[in-house]
């Protein structure tokens, strides 16, 4: 079976993040995910995303979402700001405590980057981290540039694609992927349950509200998923709909 990765764009909604003459974290991070789990998948990885779209979700759920998700490595994208403006630069990956899995990861992340142009100012830990901390997976927070430094914004506006195909080069050095089909079908997660009575309960709710779905049991939890999605633009548009009636959701492949 292929790894399982989560992928976070950090901050979202009320939350811009880091910002710089009308530029938001928020926004750089969001692009940057979507394009690095697009390679992902088409190389053949299972890759759930903790948001793909303008929303908030506290640090604490996504740590939930991801901890629920049955991903096996979880990779956060930021983008960092320096006190001063124009004053600091490179890319830099954050750990809640450093061993040999979070660090291979951080180290090829920030290799591929340095050969873009950034330059690397290595690992941290940093144990006060929410989404480092809470997450039950191995995690790392990568901050892919000042956003507060010209030159870093230049070369990320500029050779973003290679970026992406950077990050994702990276990813599949330190995770390697085993043979298995490329994801056909995508869904939306609308809950996770201990009983299997409480699943289909939410099942049937989601039934009655019009939408498609089915129980997915890995133990020791039920998942219920709504939709059956040909395309991760399908569904993340309904991932929209279903967050409308209130469901905190999260997409999956299969």
């Amino acid at each position: 079976m292929a790894a399982d990765l989560i992928l976070d764009a950090g901050h979202g909604g009320f939350d811009n993040g880091a910002s710089y003459m009308g530029r938001a974290e928020k926004d750089d991070v969001l692009r940057l995910t979507l394009a690095v789990g697009k390679i992902l998948e088409e190389d053949g990885y299972h890759v759930y995303y903790t948001r793909t779209d303008d929303i908030y979700h506290s640090p604490s759920e996504k740590a939930r979402l991801a901890n629920q998700s049955g991903g096996k490595y979880f990779i956060s994208f930021h983008r960092n700001s320096g006190m001063e403006d124009n004053l600091y630069r490179g890319v830099q990956s954050l750990v809640y405590r450093e061993n040999e899995t979070v660090n291979r990861i951080a180290e090829n992340i920030n290799t591929q980057l340095a050969e873009i142009g950034f330059q690397n100012l290595g690992i941290e830990e940093v144990p006060d981290l929410i989404v480092l901390r809470e997450t039950e997976m191995p995690a790392v927070l990568v901050e892919v540039g000042f956003l507060n430094h010209d030159a870093d914004n230049r070369l990320f506006d500029e050779k973003f694609d290679l970026i992406a195909e950077a990050i994702a080069s990276g990813i599949e050095n330190s995770i390697p992927v085993t043979a298995q089909a490329i994801p056909e079908k995508y869904h939306v997660q609308t809950g996770v349950f201990k009983y299997d009575v409480n699943a289909a309960y939410q099942l049937e709710r989601l039934n009655m509200q019009g939408f498609e779905g089915k129980i997915h049991n890995e133990e020791p939890y039920y998942a219920v998923w709504a939709g059956n999605a040909g395309s991760l633009d399908e569904a993340v548009d309904l991932q929209q709909k279903l967050r409308q009636y209130g469901y905190a959701t999260l997409i999956v492949s299969e």
